[in-house]
Order: C-alpha cells, then structure tokens, then sequence
C-alpha cells in the first residue's frame, strides 16, 4: 500500500485550507480501532474529514459520511467533549518539512486556538493527539508509555512534544546543483537510497517517479550517472520543490497507485487530492478487509465441515454395524433350534443355515450356556436396533449441517477476488449469518446491520430478460421468499449447493428455450459443480418453493420442477 508521503499531505491540506477554513465541528465518529471522522460545516457546505492512523494506512482527507452504528469508542467521546461546536479556524504543519499537522480550533474565526488536534502522519509512529492552548495533551488515540518507546512518551496530561527531529538536509530551491550534485554523489550507492538519505520530505514513490521521468533507472549508482544525467535530474528536483512552493499540484491514478504530480505519461486524471486519497486508501482498505475476512470465514469453515464430517463418518459406520442387527438375532435362533448340539466349556459352534444350509460359525462365551449365549445375540439384536433408530436422526441432523454449510462455502468460492465494495459487503453479510447462526462469536455484538445491503449479480438472458443471482444466503432468501414474482421461474442446482437464480418475466411474456438454457448455465456456473461438463440443474415457480420450518438461511424444498443439464463452462468462456 502507498504510503502518504509529505507531497501528498501538503497537498490535502492546501486544498482544505483553501476551501474548508472555517468550518464548524458538528459531529465526531469513530469507525474503528484506527479511524474517525470529523463532520464539518462551513457557510456552504457539509463534508466529513477523516482521520486515520493506521500503520500502512495513515491519512488525512475528505471522505465518505459514516455508517449509522452505535459508536462506542472512548477516543471518539471525549472529542466529541472537548472540540464539538468548536470552529476549525486554521491547520499548519508544525515544522518544514514535518508530516505533523496542528489543525487548531477556537469558538470563532480570528479568536485564539483553545485546542490543538496535532495528526502525525508517520507510518506506523502515525498518532492523533488533543492538547488544550497550553498544549497539555487531553486525550490521545494511542497512548506511547515508556515500555513502548524510550525516545518519545505520549500520554495524557503530559506536555505535547514535536517528534524528534529530522537529521537529513531541508531542501530548497536556493540551494545550487553543484552543492546538491555533491552530497547526492558522495557515496556510489544507488541513486534512489542516496536522495531518501540526503533529504528531508522524500519518499520512494516520489523519488522513483523523479528518476524514472528522467529515463533513469532508480537503482542506477550515482557513479555512473552523466553531467547530462545530472542535469535532467536537478531540474525535476527544482520542479517538485516548485510544484510544492507554489501549490501546483496535479492529481493522477497510475497502474501502481496514485500521484499528485503527474510526471508520468499515460495517467489518468482525477478532480481533486481529497477524493483521490479517500479512493485509494478506502480500496486498498476495503481490499485487506476483504481478504483477511474471506480467509477467517474460508478456515473457520474448514474446520466446522471437518468436524462434522468425522461426525458423519462415525454415524455412518455405527449404521453400517446396526445393519448387522437382523444377522445376530438370526444367530440366536440358530442356537436355540440346536440347543442339544450345545456342549459345556464351548467357544464356538458350527451350525447349519436354515435356508442355505451353509456352515454357520458362532462364536460362544463358554463361562455361559447355551440359552445365555443366545439371549446374548438377542440383546446384540435390540442393542444394535436401537442404535439405528438414534443414530439415523442424528446423521440426517450432521448431513442437513454440511449441505447447509457447503452453501455457504461456495458463496466464498464465488467470492475469490475484490473487485468493488459490493463484495466486502457480501463477505460481511456471510459473516453475519454464521453469527446468527452461532457458528461464530460476535465480539462487538453490534445492535444493527450496515446502512445499505449487497446486491445480487444481474445478467441479461438472450431475450433480453433480466437474471439475478444469489451471492450468498441471505440474498438467497431474498430472491427466493421476498423479490421473485408470479412470472417469474426459479433455478438451482440439483441436490447440488449452489446460489438460488431468478429469471425475471414480465405478465404475457414467455421465455425462450435459449432463455432457459442461458439461467440453467448461469445456476450450475455457480454452484459446487462449476468444474463439471454437464450439471443437472431445476427450475420451477417460485410459488412452489418452501423453506421447511426451522431450516438455515438458503435451505428449501421444491416441488413441480423440471430438469435442464446446465454447462458451466459455457458461461466461464463469455
């Protein structure tokens, strides 16, 4: 993930310096261990500032309003304390080249500052810290004791202390080539490393983009640069540090992230920094929710349909014996209808089948005579009979289990790879369920659902009717119980886990044979036979689609179905 360096923090500030002084603090919200959000009002408008120091994600800008949950966050309640209705009169970087931000409030424009907000910027040192006029810290989004830093503590009631101070040189544009050729050349080391150790306010993102606007090769040692080399290259330095004195930036998307000085070809512009740090940040950070939430639900999973499958396994070679019940009791009558061939101290017996007359052989307890040894096959008999009548319910108990988790499953198998934030909610619905369906622990046990629900995927049949289909359990139901109408045909896989698919007909119209055929391949693409050649796929109307009582989300039963071979692969191919 891209880091905001100094240029992009400057540039956020300018921007909101420019058109967000003053501003009101009307709300303040916390979304996270590591983010909040002011909510802002000038005479004009509205917008909410986020604040965010994450390690790999530390940024300032103007984002997106927040959701409406309970925010339970100490942080966020005593901001909201201390600066709500306060007026956000100025924000000033602390010191040249330093990505702190003092961002001050006062009760109106032109009064004096009675508190401080200072938002250090600096990767995984990134802090946000209130202080009153005399710059006693208040309150502090991470508390830095002695145990963790030895250099800088930052707790409250202590007096606020700047970072300590950069070492590397302040770059300026009065400073000659000569002098700037020298310390960069001073040591042979790579062209990249010699700047970011040279310079304050340089990041390899920065650096990289300078060197390579130039045709140079970052890694290239300044050993075997030419006068000409260096020539091209003082003149982008100079063009950065103007492009910082005179405010000029130029905001861009490039194939490996975001630039807000538009030195490389081929980029793709965007309006404003603001709405280019929000975007990038909150992709990336919707990304890495993604992904570590898909590998929770992914292993937890797992390891659930592991468990009961062994349960299952167990079930079924506990029938596989009960099976045996009617041979034993079978064994009894044989040995009662030849008690006289019974003698003292015997361990076995060899007895003649009543139908087959083949050799049967019986072992026996020889401490028990004959009639006791053959009430013991009875009680093996009732023994194993009972088992049978327990355990059936039970396997059919373990086998609805893993049907109805396996569902769940492939809509994680559906859901592979980030594309937009419709698939982070989508993965969050799924988490959802299992929470309410007990397989996993609510640690926040949050009282409401995100604002907005996900939507299903939506194709175009050959006739041009729409298809929707299921992206996880509750969408499922959804289609099924709640959006489908009397026109329209639900399908699914047959006996196969897979997402329930609706193709949406208007009153009078008729679908196609192609119509069907395209929604038959659309149910077996998604579903846990995606991989096979042909799939048996039904479909029905909706009306004839029930959910048994108590059943798990995305479980029903149908009837009145016709059958249709689906072929994955043909929808894989388009």
């Amino acid at each position: 993930m891209q880091s905001v360096d100094f240029t992009t923090l400057i540039a956020v500030c300018v921007q909101l310096r420019n058109h967000w002084l003053p501003a009101r603090v009307e709300q303040v919200y916390q979304w996270d261990p590591h983010r909040i959000s002011l909510g802002l009002r000038t005479l004009k408008k509205r917008g909410w500032l986020t604040i965010c120091w994450h390690p790999q994600g530390a940024r300032i800008c103007l984002g997106d309003a927040p959701p409406k949950l309970k925010d339970t966050f100490t942080f966020s309640d005593q901001l909201r304390h201390q600066i709500g209705g306060y007026a956000l009169t100025s924000l000033e970087a602390i010191a040249p080249w330093e990505r702190v931000i003092d961002f001050q409030f006062a009760q109106r424009p032109g009064d004096d500052p009675i508190w401080h907000l200072y938002i250090e910027i600096m990767g995984k040192y990134s802090n946000v810290i209130l202080t009153d006029g005399q710059k006693n810290i208040v309150t502090v989004a991470q508390q830095i004791n002695s145990k963790k830093s030895s250099f800088r503590t930052i707790q409250t009631g202590q007096i606020y202390q700047i970072p300590p101070a950069l070492t590397r040189n302040i770059p300026s544009l009065a400073e000659t080539q000569q002098n700037w050729q020298e310390r960069v050349s001073l040591i042979p080391k790579s062209l990249a490393s010699q700047l970011l150790e040279n310079y304050r306010g340089l990041s390899p993102n920065i650096v990289k983009e300078m060197i390579e606007a130039i045709k140079l090769n970052p890694q290239q040692t300044t050993d075997n640069l030419t006068q000409e080399n260096w020539d091209q290259l003082f003149i982008k330095w100079q063009e950065w540090l103007t492009i910082i004195d005179t405010e000029n930036f130029k905001p861009a998307w490039t194939n490996q992230g975001y630039t807000v000085l538009s030195w490389q070809e081929k980029l793709i512009p965007e309006k404003d920094v603001n709405t280019l740090v929000n975007r990038y940040y909150t992709e990336q950070s919707n990304q890495e929710q993604f992904k570590n939430l898909r590998y929770q639900l992914n292993q937890k999973l797992k390891n659930i349909l592991g468990k009961l499958q062994q349960k299952a396994d167990t079930f079924i070679a506990r029938l596989k014996q009960s099976d045996e019940a009617d041979l034993y009791r079978e064994y009894g009558d044989l040995l009662m209808a030849n008690l006289h061939q019974w003698q003292l101290g015997m361990k076995e017996i060899i007895l003649k089948d009543f139908i087959t007359e083949k050799p049967v052989q019986l072992k026996l307890n020889p401490e028990k005579n004959g009639v006791q040894n053959a009430q013991s096959f009875y009680k093996q008999h009732q023994k194993l009979k009972r088992a049978k009548n327990a355990v059936e319910p039970l396997l059919k108990e373990v086998l609805t289990e893993i049907n109805y988790l396996q569902q769940v499953e492939q809509s994680l198998i559906q859901l592979k790879d980030y594309e937009n934030e419709q698939d982070l909610q989508t993965l969050a619905e799924i988490k959802e369920e299992l929470i309410q369906q007990k397989y996993l622990k609510d640690p926040q046990k949050q009282e409401q659902s995100r604002q907005e629900e996900s939507k299903p995927h939506i194709y175009v049949s050959p006739s041009g009717f729409e298809v929707w289909v299921g992206r996880n359990n509750k969408q499922n139901d959804q289609l099924t119980f709640r959006i489908a109408g009397d026109y329209d045909l639900w399908f699914h896989t047959q006996e196969i886990a897979g997402s329930h698919v609706l193709l949406r007909l208007k009153p009078g119209t008729v679908a196609e044979d192609s119509d069907l055929q395209f929604t038959a391949d659309l149910a077996a693409y998604y579903s846990r036979s995606r991989q096979s050649e042909q799939v048996p796929v039904v479909y029905t109307q909706p009306k004839f689609v029930y959910k048994p009582k108590g059943a798990k989300p995305g479980m029903v039963v149908y009837k009145k179905e016709t059958v249709l071979w689906g072929k994955p692969h043909i929808i894989a191919n388009t």
